[in-house]
């Protein structure tokens, strides 16, 4: 997802949600349909791993020889394929058997108050739901993110119920200003450190590949570095 992809968002403000001010521009997604993904550029893998204003949500050996970290949007429809057709059996097949260590890191662009607002949901949950969380979220990113009638808020109540929340913690969680500048900050630092532009973009083993990968092009690669 590009910047230019912003409309499914309808870049309207949630009542009450704090939002950080970016300051920065955006280019457009490339994505290309490889059987093995070509890297836009070298990044600095260990700087990469070190954590920034927010707690790791990561699955997996950390001294997995695979290392990958995914900056996304909650409403980027190309995150939304990656999670429900590559992610889990990628995980099944080299995370859980502790070939990679998986990285998941918030990208929402600015103004993009929806994807902002999901995130903060996400981290306000317990730390062991925060992967289901966000799977719910982006299998269900239609129905919140563009409902019919356009009451993005209320869709993601209802949605946000499934996963716990009450009206009062929902409200408390979106009203909470300093995860919102920390979210903000996760992707204010993947964009003026590692050049991150686009959603998806993975980091994985010292090299940026930006686009959606299928299942047989992201074990191309991990297995090219095992």
């Amino acid at each position: 997802m590009s910047i230019s992809e912003l409309s499914i968002t309808k870049r309207r403000l949630l009542g009450g949600i704090a939002v950080a001010a970016a300051g920065m521009t955006f280019g457009a997604a490339t994505a290309s349909a490889v059987d093995m993904p070509t890297a836009d550029r070298d990044i600095d893998m260990e700087a990469a791993l070190k954590p920034g204003a927010l707690k790791e949500m990561a699955l997996g050996d950390p001294n997995a020889p695979v290392k990958i970290i995914e900056y996304m949007s909650m409403t980027c429809p190309h995150c939304a394929h990656f999670h429900e057709t590559t992610f889990e059996p990628i995980k099944t097949k080299y995370v859980d058997t502790g070939k990679v260590y998986f990285v998941l890191r918030e990208f929402p662009f600015p103004q993009d108050t929806a994807s902002l607002a999901a995130f903060m949901l996400a981290r306000c949950t317990t730390e062991d739901k925060f992967f289901p969380f966000v799977s719910m979220f982006l299998k269900q990113q239609r129905t919140w993110a563009a409902p019919a009638d356009n009451d993005v808020r209320s869709a993601m109540l209802q949605l946000s119920k499934l996963g716990g929340f009450t009206q009062e913690t929902f409200d408390a969680c979106l009203t909470n200003a300093k995860l919102a500048g920390d979210v903000s900050a996760v992707r204010d630092r993947g964009a003026e450190e590692f050049g991150v532009q686009s959603t998806p973009t993975f980091l994985i083993n010292g090299k940026a590949y930006s686009g959606d990968m299928s299942v047989d092009s992201m074990s191309a690669l991990i297995d090219s570095l095992l």
